[in-house]
């Protein structure tokens, strides 16, 4: 019975790291051009009122604004303002989705940096190396 166990166990293992060296082989292989999807996304937003266009990049950075003349005129500036602030905020946070849906097609569900993706919480990119550390230290205690 252990035998078969192991030989189950072992072979599990083996289809995970099969799946996990199919994963790294083609991000590998697609690696350019998925650079390059990365740095040449733009993601273009308007306000609800159609004052304010901007075009941010794949970090949410701020590549063009448009202003129409109505919101240069006589708009009182605070409310063009926060109405800029608002827009690139929206624009970038719908760049970081783009981003997320480009990146979860290369890597885990589970993996820290979508979920860095999702929180900015840097603990996230070390959270499964911290796990793995912590076992592997528990083993030789």
């Amino acid at each position: 019975m252990a035998t078969t166990a192991n030989r189950d166990a072992n072979r599990d293992l083996r289809n995970r790291l099969d799946e996990i060296h199919g994963r790294y082989a083609r991000l590998r292989s697609d690696l350019d051009a998925l650079q390059h999807r990365l740095a040449s996304l733009r993601v273009t937003a308007a306000s609800p009122d159609g004052l304010v266009r901007v075009t941010v990049g794949p970090r949410g950075e701020l590549i063009d604004l448009r202003l129409t003349r109505r919101a240069t005129r006589n708009m009182d500036n605070e409310y063009v303002s926060r109405t800029i602030v608002a827009t690139v905020h929206s624009a970038a946070e719908k760049a970081r989705h783009q981003v997320k849906s480009l990146m979860a097609d290369y890597l885990p569900a589970d993996s820290g940096s979508l979920r860095y993706l999702d929180d900015n919480d840097l603990g996230s990119l070390l959270g499964r190396s911290d796990e793995i550390v912590q076992d592997v230290a528990g083993r030789h205690e």
